[in-house]
């Protein structure tokens, strides 16, 4: 059945979603039921996962920061029958997958799932479609003028074994991979902070000595933080938290959209407000609000 709901107040209520707020709390401000909300929420995200797989090709990137953040559908991982355990995949632990850029804080690539070597395959795999790849024979051994593999971009991920044989899987000879593994202190004790004492940086495949310095995964973990501010389902000890897998994937749909091409981050060092992702990954060559978005999809 197509939303009822008139065009200003669905932009209304995906504007209340997408800025922190709860499904009934914006059932409460706006007006609307919630089951209403929550079918335009799962349409308009399939719209936007459209739109993303639409305008994000051909992209150059010089290094992609590769992360997950943890969340659950449903009840946590432990509260799951074994009978659950085997055969739901959507339920329990869920993670987001993010691929984000660091210089221009893009987001090129995203999948909502379990964390598994499976997953990790199915990143890289679209990562690396989403990408601007060397013409036939522009880097092989046989161009005599640039010999070797061009290297598309540099990848850093954290210690997770599935990232190697996924990263080779999708790029080949044609990237630059290495992976950072953080030590913490008092990392064990729950809801307090850690404190880092060492880095330990490898480079995989593709990297130098002399380049191991630039593995990091620092902006992608940042970005875990604005996800957690402002998607409600990744709030911690909050009773935000999805109920069903395609709700989830919906709401992270319309947030990387919105995160894209109309979130503006800060500059780290003189706080100014950069141009959206998009704009400095050459996507778009505008600014757009969240009702330039919203008609984009449609």
């Amino acid at each position: 059945m197509p939303n009822v709901l008139k065009r200003e107040k669905q932009i209304e209520v995906l504007h209340h979603l997408i800025e922190g707020n709860t499904l009934r709390s914006t059932a409460r401000l706006c007006g609307v039921h919630r089951t209403t909300i929550q079918n335009l929420l799962v349409d308009f995200g399939q719209r936007c996962q459209r739109f993303m797989d639409r305008e994000l090709r051909s992209l150059t990137l010089k290094h992609v920061e590769v992360d997950e953040v943890w969340t659950f559908v449903g009840k946590k991982q432990a509260r799951l029958t074994l009978d659950e355990r085997a055969e739901r995949s959507d339920l329990g632990d869920v993670y987001l997958w993010t691929a984000l850029d660091a210089e221009t804080k893009l987001v090129a690539s995203h999948l909502v799932g379990k964390r598994s070597a499976d997953n990790a395959r199915r990143l890289m795999m679209d990562l690396a479609s989403r990408l601007q790849w060397p013409t036939a024979g522009q880097s092989d051994d046989r161009n005599y003028n640039r010999p070797g593999f061009q290297k598309i971009t540099q990848i850093s991920t954290d210690g997770f074994t599935a990232y190697p044989e996924a990263v080779d899987l999708a790029f080949g000879p044609y990237v630059k991979f290495g992976t950072i593994v953080k030590d913490y202190r008092n990392a064990s004790l729950p809801y307090t902070p850690s404190e880092m004492v060492g880095t330990k940086r490898k480079g995989i495949f593709g990297i130098p000595d002399d380049e191991v310095r630039s593995i990091c995964t620092s902006h992608t973990e940042r970005h875990n933080l604005t996800v957690r501010t402002l998607l409600k389902r990744f709030t911690r000890l909050s009773l935000g938290f999805s109920k069903k897998l395609a709700n989830l994937q919906a709401a992270v749909s319309i947030f990387m959209a919105y995160y894209n091409w109309v979130w503006r981050t800060r500059d780290a060092i003189n706080g100014r407000y950069r141009l959206p992702a998009a704009m400095l990954a050459g996507v778009t060559d505008r600014l757009w609000t969240f009702e330039d978005l919203f008609n984009a999809v449609q």
